[in-house]
């Protein structure tokens, strides 16, 4: 069993660890970790995001043995030139909810009247895994699609509303979990990861 201290508070973004992970994985986050502080994003990346919360929580004393994964995500709309990308949070502002950002994003594309079909974009997710204050790797992820009119479906989190993966009709928000989980930019960087930690030897101190 390889456990994993995900850098994290977002219970839905655990669940997509653990479901894409498998049952050889224990994955826990940083709602049971004591003392861990609030990381800022300060890096110019998604890359850079995501080191810098891997190392920062395995450096904790609670973490300090086990393998750290951070991971640092966001969508790039073309016709805003790549924006909100890793401003993607807090793209209305610090602390925005997920129906801010959604507002926002849509409000700006309605002011450059493009058609449909110009309104090309993709998730991306860059994984970090690390342990002790040292980078072990890291592990990148992409889906291609495009941003529809309206929010449409009740699943997912974030921008799932409003991006329709290439090849879907269906937004992220409306296909179903087990779909989402094999085609989604978090799902191919954690496929990744994956294979990294059940063919590399040297993760073997993080097996128990």
């Amino acid at each position: 069993m390889v456990r994993l201290l995900l850098a994290t508070r977002n219970a839905h973004k655990t669940r997509e660890f653990a479901d894409i992970l498998g049952n050889d994985f224990a994955v826990s986050d940083l709602s049971s970790a004591r003392g861990a502080p609030e990381i800022k994003e300060t890096g110019g990346s998604f890359a850079e995001n995501a080191i810098l919360k891997a190392l920062a929580v395995s450096q904790l004393r609670s973490a300090s043995s086990g393998l750290v994964v951070a991971d640092d995500s966001g969508l790039e709309v073309d016709a805003l030139h790549g924006a909100p990308g890793i401003y993607s949070a807090r793209y209305a502002g610090e602390n925005a909810s997920d129906e801010t950002n959604i507002d926002k994003l849509l409000r700006e594309l309605s002011r450059q009247n493009l058609p449909t079909s110009q309104c090309t974009a993709r998730f991306r997710c860059v994984i970090a895994l690390a342990r002790a204050g040292k980078l072990l790797g890291t592990f990148e992820g992409l889906v291609e699609g495009a941003i529809v009119d309206l929010p449409r479906g009740r699943n997912g989190f974030g921008y799932d509303p409003i991006f329709a993966p290439e090849g879907f009709d269906q937004t992220f928000a409306e296909l179903p979990a087990e779909i989402k989980n094999k085609i989604s930019h978090r799902a191919k960087a954690i496929t990744r990861l994956r294979e990294a930690l059940r063919s590399d030897r040297s993760y073997a101190e993080g097996t128990n």
